[in-house]
């Protein structure tokens, strides 16, 4: 059997421990990814123990909590706080979602929270999401025509087919879909990826774009749509409940279906 081993400054240790003074029922244990690239020190996970009767109740609340009440040097991301901007994706006892919108009663015994995983850190609990946002670029996420606008009215779309955007247009770009797929963890560098490939299913599934010969040339390639191995960790970990593995199938359809 293969045996790996880790570089020395690789390896996660146990951090610093902030303790509540008080032992009643209420308390929460809260365990955080902790690293700064300018000490040069390993990263570590740092303990915290919160007291549930003042905290609000999603995982969100227990993070600005630590970050108001006991450790300012805490860095993650938020925004929005209903779901909607994706800011505070994060990996919440092994599985990626919002910490927005996870509730700390849904999670038995300690809380344990880590930056989306197979991602550069930038610190703590961001993640570096520069070659992400890039990818998402390059797929173009604009309408495209061909055709000029009318003069006396919008590009107008029947009710059936903007019901075909319905599963698509939700999605809020958290990366959490992109951030559980294997095949993404190995060859992100040229694998677009589920969220990507999905937010390029939206503009080829909508009717009012006009270049959807061009998009589908641009992903009829062995690495950016075809890593896709339907492992489903995407569909699974969807923080909104879409499902990016049907849509990367509906890409592979229309190629198909084109030749």
């Amino acid at each position: 059997m293969v045996e790996f081993t880790l570089p020395k400054n690789s390896v996660v240790q146990a951090g610093k421990e902030h303790l509540s003074e008080s032992r009643d029922g209420t308390i929460k244990r809260v365990e955080v990814y902790r690293w700064d690239p300018d000490t040069g020190e390993n990263p570590r996970m740092d303990v915290y123990e919160i007291d549930l009767d003042n905290c609000g109740p999603m995982v969100l609340d227990a993070i600005i909590k630590i970050k108001n009440e006991i450790d300012s040097t805490l860095t993650f991301r938020r925004s929005c706080r209903e779901g909607v901007c994706g800011s505070c994706a994060m990996n919440i006892n092994g599985k990626n979602t919002l910490a927005c919108t996870k509730a700390i009663e849904d999670i038995e015994g300690t809380i344990r929270i880590y930056p989306l995983p197979h991602m550069q850190v930038v610190k703590d609990l961001v993640p570096d999401l520069t070659h992400f946002y890039a990818q998402y670029a390059s797929i173009k996420p604009w309408i495209e025509t061909q055709t000029p606008a009318p003069a006396d009215r919008e590009r107008l779309q029947s009710v059936e087919d903007r019901a075909k955007l319905d599963g698509l247009y939700e999605c809020i770009l958290c990366a959490c879909c992109s951030t559980s797929c294997p095949s993404y963890w190995w060859n992100s560098e040229r694998y677009l990826g589920p969220a990507i490939l999905l937010q390029a299913y939206r503009w080829i599934a909508d009717s009012r774009d006009e270049n959807t010969g061009e998009r589908l040339d641009a992903l009829e390639d062995p690495f950016k749509l075809y890593r896709c191995h339907t492992i489903m960790a995407c569909t699974d970990t969807c923080p909104k409940g879409l499902n990016p593995a049907k849509a990367i199938a509906e890409i592979k359809k229309l190629i198909v279906e084109r030749q």
